[in-house]
């Protein structure tokens, strides 16, 4: 199809949102579109908003490729066909829905909750914005069959998203997935979304949850004593924004920490994200306002939550006082070892405990965990999979923490999705815990370094935007599957694995044995040297992902610099191998 013919479908099928049922707003905005904004138009229109794995994400505005009430109308149509399916001889069927700061997330809460209320399921919603992981708590403790979230995490102020949870608390996989994205596609028109909703059957909540949840969180901690006796550390938090903002503090506060300090212009609500270019702690930008007020205040730790609290950015003061940030795997690393070690030291350790981390998160915690005697399970990329081994495995081993490498960790199964808010109070635990005995996390990381070997991991996106973006980023998956590069950095490619195809490939004998892990766009290289190379496109934005991971020698804390620079070598070496 060439560009003219897909410009003439995309005009026919935009035309149809110019009458009702769609809003006086929308067909106004459809009317401009086609006007006087041709390539807006095609981008809005050229596709149907994908309904993946994990739910909805996209920029919003008018038209099928774009978040809006009527693509979350019809999304939340489909899912309440295969819920009152699935639950068919269940008489009061339930969901749970939250929503963070994002512009336009309590209109999408609202709109869902009243389709399904008009499809008899009682819905429990939130008063106001929550942060993620306590949506997973809810649909837990609720007893919900189902729960949604509006957010988007840490995307840009133009996106909003709509995750999907299953009665267990974690984000569907399959079966569910694919099962509710067929009766998503099945939904072709909005007039067979069924609007007329039932207020009798929409319970509003909050405060209860809060309360429940935050005593959960509380009992996680490992080192009460010591909490009290450092309450006065001085912590520096910001929500961005976002939905963090009452319960991180609250929940500092429990654990025994007295002195926290926010940033007063990031506590304030607002979808825009005035003063970020994006609410992302995995980004320096982000934590900018937060790392000015450590200096000021000479904090012992920074933190920073994205718009939806389940991703957390920390940032140390190195050795010469300079503050630093940790990247996702540096955090997991202390966090893992932290947990491990206490557990070990209070009898906690029998044998039946384990970790998971996800195939691009450093391998670091797997060595960690082989010292404590502790299993390490590895699982697909995304915390839903995590929340699946928790589930798979429950009732039959102890899952003890998780992490992966997109700034994302969980504490204990009372949560089966990550969780910031627990995940800042652990960390200021630990920051109380080393002073005590006589250390700062930064020494901390550098001990774990030095046990273990210097495990340093590099990730480089690609944004690839648009229909063009998404061909590109398909072709160069293809490339990677029939020409994989056969050396990396001098180093010969031991193993090929192909995770689509599910297969691994000894690249040195030929042989091919099965990957027992579900299908996922994703394929990795591992040379003899030790050095990994994982590339994805991205399940939820533009990009194409390369995550590198190398290890190199370190025999004391002195040598960390010349260490540190090694491997930051190599890695720069390998990116341009790639051609990044």
């Amino acid at each position: 199809m060439n560009d003219k013919e897909i410009e003439l479908q995309v005009i026919e099928k935009a035309k149809r949102w110019m009458y009702q049922p769609f809003d006086d707003a929308t067909r106004t905005e459809v009317a401009r579109l086609i006007k006087s904004d041709r390539n807006e138009l095609i981008d809005a229109f050229y596709r149907d908003l994908e309904f993946g794995t994990g739910g909805l994400r996209g920029v919003m505005g008018v038209g099928t490729n774009r978040m809006n009430i009527h693509t979350v109308g019809m999304a939340t149509q489909g899912l309440c066909n295969y819920i009152n399916k699935q639950f068919q001889n269940k008489l009061d069927i339930s969901v749970a829905i939250a929503y963070d700061s994002r512009n336009n997330s309590k209109l999408f809460a609202d709109t869902a909750s009243n389709i399904f209320s008009a499809n008899n399921i009682k819905v429990y919603l939130f008063e106001s914005l929550r942060p993620t992981p306590e949506l997973s708590y809810t649909i837990r403790t609720l007893k919900c069959q189902c729960g949604i979230v509006i957010t988007a995490s840490h995307n840009p102020k133009e996106y909003n998203g709509y995750k999907v949870y299953w009665e267990d608390g974690g984000q569907i996989v399959p079966p569910h997935d694919n099962s509710i994205i067929a009766e998503v596609q099945d939904i072709k028109d909005i007039s067979e979304v069924r609007q007329n909703g039932d207020k009798s059957l929409i319970t509003i909540i909050g405060k209860e949850i809060d309360e429940k949840y935050l005593d959960t969180l509380t009992s996680l901690s490992l080192s009460p004593e010591i909490n009290r006796k450092y309450k006065d550390i001085k912590l520096v938090y910001t929500p961005i924004h976002g939905s963090g903002v009452e319960l991180v503090p609250k929940t500092l506060k429990r654990f025994g920490f007295e002195n926290v300090i926010g940033i007063p212009e990031q506590n304030v609500i607002d979808g825009n994200f005035p003063t970020v270019i994006s609410p992302n702690p995995e980004e320096s930008a982000a934590l900018k306002l937060a790392l000015n007020k450590a200096i000021e205040v000479d904090a012992d730790l920074v933190m920073a939550t994205d718009p939806d609290a389940d991703r957390v950015g920390i940032g140390v003061k190195d050795d010469e006082g300079k503050f630093i940030l940790l990247n996702g795997n540096q955090a997991a690393s202390i966090l893992i070892y932290y947990i491990l070690r206490m557990w070990k030291e209070k009898g906690k350790l029998n044998g039946n405990g384990y970790i998971v981390k996800t195939i691009v998160t450093t391998d670091l915690l797997a060595d960690i965990a082989k010292k404590f005697n502790v299993e390490c399970f590895e699982v697909l990329t995304g915390f839903k999979y995590i929340a699946e081994k928790i589930r798979e495995l429950e009732d039959i081993k102890t899952f003890i923490a998780g992490g992966e490498e997109s700034y994302g960790y969980l504490v204990g199964d009372s949560i089966r999705d990550k969780d910031a808010v627990i995940s800042c109070a652990m960390f200021a635990e630990i920051t109380a815990w080393a002073k005590e005995n006589g250390k700062t996390l930064y020494r901390l990381l550098l001990e774990i370094y030095q046990e273990f070997g210097l495990y340093k991991e590099a990730l480089k996106s690609l944004t690839l935007k648009g229909k063009d973006g998404l061909v590109e980023i398909r072709a160069m998956m293809v490339n990677y599957r029939t020409t994989p590069p056969l050396v990396i950095d001098g180093s010969p490619v031991n193993f090929y694995l192909d995770y689509l195809n599910q297969e691994t490939v000894n690249v040195q004998t030929g042989l091919k044995a099965k990957l027992n892990l579900p299908k996922s766009d994703v394929v990795q290289l591992i040379a003899t040297d030790g050095t990994k190379v994982s590339i994805r496109p991205s399940g939820t934005e533009p990009k194409i992902k390369f995550y590198f991971g190398v290890k190199g020698d370190m025999k004391s804390i002195d040598d960390y610099p010349k260490a540190v620079k090694a491997v930051d070598d190599k890695i720069a070496r390998i990116m341009k191998e790639f051609g990044l």
